[in-house]
């Protein structure tokens, strides 16, 4: 799985980054399930989110791969020596009260990329009472490109990518489809809206 990278993604080019994240994602017991699409841009949606445990394999992850993933960060982050940084690993800087909004300025990012990984959580949180939020089908429908469902299934130590996700522009519809996917895989705790109805977890 190490080596099965599109070529259609962008690398990092970390040649000691990313052995040590072979080394340490091999050590840890982890593994990949499913494969990468090989398409230039995606949305990737990383769930259930229950612990800072998934930052950590997250980058574990990125180094192992070595794919430049691209996510959204405060604005005023993006200053002096950190904000250098935070771009060299893949930082797009928004501004919460732009006219257009997070959704619009990841979308226009999206758009302005020739190849492009997105990364983001869909719950945005890790509390266990939090469902999913809509954002993250607003920005790949308003981009024109499909979602990949990724998960980080504790239960079976397994990093996952699931099928690609096309948004219909039925947001409730697309909402609950995705939540059907996610249901059954375990994080590190059990979230509350996997007990629910699809129906009542996409409110």
């Amino acid at each position: 799985m190490f080596d099965v990278v599109p070529a259609s993604y962008a690398r990092r080019g970390g040649v000691l980054t990313k052995a040590l994240g072979r080394l340490l994602f091999r050590a840890s017991g982890w593994r990949f399930a499913g494969s990468l699409p090989d398409v230039p841009k995606v949305v990737i949606s990383v769930a259930p989110h229950t612990t800072n445990w998934d930052f950590i394999i997250g980058v574990l992850v990125l180094w192992s791969l070595d794919v430049k993933v691209s996510f959204l960060g405060k604005h005023t982050l993006f200053k002096g020596l950190f904000g250098r940084w935070m771009r060299s690993i893949g930082g797009i800087p928004v501004d919460r009260n732009a006219p257009h909004g997070v959704v619009g300025e990841a979308v226009a990012a999206i758009r302005a990329a020739d190849r492009i990984v997105f990364a983001l959580s869909p719950e945005g949180t890790r509390q266990l009472d939090k469902g999913f939020r809509s954002g993250f089908l607003h920005i790949a429908h308003g981009a024109g490109v499909p979602i990949l469902l990724a998960y980080f299934d504790f239960e079976h130590k397994a990093v996952g990518f699931g099928p690609l996700f096309h948004t219909t522009g039925d947001v409730e519809a697309d909402l609950r489809r995705v939540i059907e996917f996610y249901r059954p895989i375990r994080g590190k705790y059990p979230k509350d809206w996997q007990q629910q109805s699809a129906a009542h977890s996409a409110h």
